[in-house]
């Protein structure tokens, strides 16, 4: 039974994703290593289940290990210049072989419809075909790249169409020239290029991040874009080729407009729906429009904010409000918008013919303290204080009376509060009062 309960619990904790990203378009980017493994599978699976939950997906899958198993078969040399395969004819054909017997695999995968299986009822249509145009990559420091090729251009409106159908849109490493050649393109830069094209919401890449967890458990895992080019940029800190490329790619996405890019651990079951459909996530997130930013709070956020002060107010540490009341004062808040969800929020409530306002209802979510938010919040309603001429703001409190005392407030009496606000007071709540003196001239 409480595995049931803890089902139901995070299936309500998932509620908002759900809403959040139906409609969305997400590129998924995965290599031919994943494809091989035992657990590709459940991938499947897991992306079934973001089609049913209304997500717009495009895949792109790589092939170098299926590429490199032809190639040796076969006897041929492989040749690398700058991480980038020189595709001769040889490995042309290996690549057009590999890429078209893994899009079958992934199809027949995406077409399973077996009962008591996640893929049961699915009936999942899958479109490819050549929607990435290509050119040569050429001749580059002396080396001729052959048929290794870059994306010239993506045919998003033909991709849009095909989405739009209810269909997911199947990439391969491979991009035809006007002049009917073929190109070896890598599945990093097509899956970048049709994120940017498409405007998509998200770009996911199946990666290793786990190089930079190698700072233990306070080891961020959230970016914004100067924070990831700092990172790159620092010698001292060796990371794994495959992940300086995927955060190469992000810059390069979040720059071209894409709003987040989220490296996924390919070796973790389940980990693309921890990382889309849970507070905690299980990735790393490059974010190009900032991460959090706190803004005044609207009536669409009436539901965030009673899910974020619900348990408090469970605990008795602040005051019940109901929906229809914060409706009325949601005027009076500012939130946290973290990735589309209230992680923080607080209250002013004015009293300006005495020159004070009241600060209630500080509340940052557990997964997000010790971050300096309490902090963030409290410096911006002193900001909107002062901007409104308010001097000297108050809080009763219960339980956190050393917070305020270590930001400036300073123990206060009853009489000292507003006539109306005193009228106001709980004496069975025993609720101490601090005041704080602003910067206003």
């Amino acid at each position: 039974m409480n595995a049931i309960r803890e089902n139901i619990s995070w299936f309500r904790g998932a509620a908002p994703y759900i809403n959040a990203h139906r409609g969305r378009t997400f590129v998924l980017a995965f290599g031919g290593e994943a494809a091989l493994d035992d657990g590709f599978p459940r991938l499947i699976h897991d992306i079934a289940i973001l089609r049913a939950l209304g997500v717009r997906l495009v895949l792109v899958h790589g092939a170098r290990p299926q590429i490199e198993a032809r190639l040796r078969a076969a006897g041929a040399k492989m040749h690398y210049a700058e991480g980038l395969r020189v595709t001769d004819a040889t490995a042309l054909a290996a690549v057009k072989e590999a890429a078209g017997c893994l899009r079958v695999d992934i199809e027949a995968l995406l077409s399973t419809g077996l009962p008591n299986t996640p893929m049961s009822g699915a009936r999942i249509r899958v479109a490819s075909g050549n929607h990435v145009i290509a050119r040569p990559l050429g001749v580059r420091n002396g080396i001729d790249y052959q048929h290794t090729g870059e994306v010239r251009r993506i045919e998003a409106d033909s991709i849009r169409r095909h989405l739009d159908l209810g269909e997911i849109v199947l990439l391969p490493p491979i991009g035809y020239s006007p002049t009917g050649e073929v190109f070896n393109v890598t599945a990093e830069e097509i899956a970048t290029a049709a994120a940017v094209a498409l405007g998509a919401d998200k770009l996911i890449f199946l990666s290793e991040p786990g190089a930079l967890r190698s700072g233990g458990r306070h080891a961020p895992t959230q970016f914004d874009v100067e924070g990831v080019h700092a990172l790159l940029s620092d010698r001292r800190r060796r990371l794994p080729d495959e992940l300086r490329l995927h955060l190469d790619s992000a810059l390069t996405a979040c720059r071209g407009g894409v709003g987040r890019v989220h490296l996924v651990d390919r070796r973790t079951d389940g980990a693309l729906l921890l990382e889309l459909y849970t507070r905690e996530g299980a990735g790393l997130l490059v974010s190009g429009q900032g991460i959090e930013h706190i803004r005044q709070a609207g009536i669409e956020d009436v539901g965030g904010i009673l899910e974020l002060i619900r348990p408090l107010e469970d605990e008795g540490i602040l005051v019940r409000r109901s929906r229809e009341q914060l409706e009325l004062e949601i005027g009076r808040f500012t939130v946290i918008d973290c990735d589309g969800m209230i992680s923080g929020c607080a209250a002013l409530y004015p009293f300006p013919e005495e020159g004070v306002a009241e600060l209630a209802c500080l509340a940052v979510h557990p997964d997000y303290r010790d971050a300096g938010r309490g902090d963030r919040l409290l410096g911006r309603i002193e900001r909107v204080a002062e901007d409104a001429g308010i001097k000297r703001i108050f809080v009763l409190t219960t339980r956190t009376a050393h917070w305020f005392r270590e930001r400036g407030f300073a123990p206060a009496e009853l009489r000292d509060l507003p006539v109306k606000r005193r009228e106001l007071y709980n004496y069975q709540r025993n609720s101490k009062v601090f005041s704080k003196r602003l910067s206003v001239d």
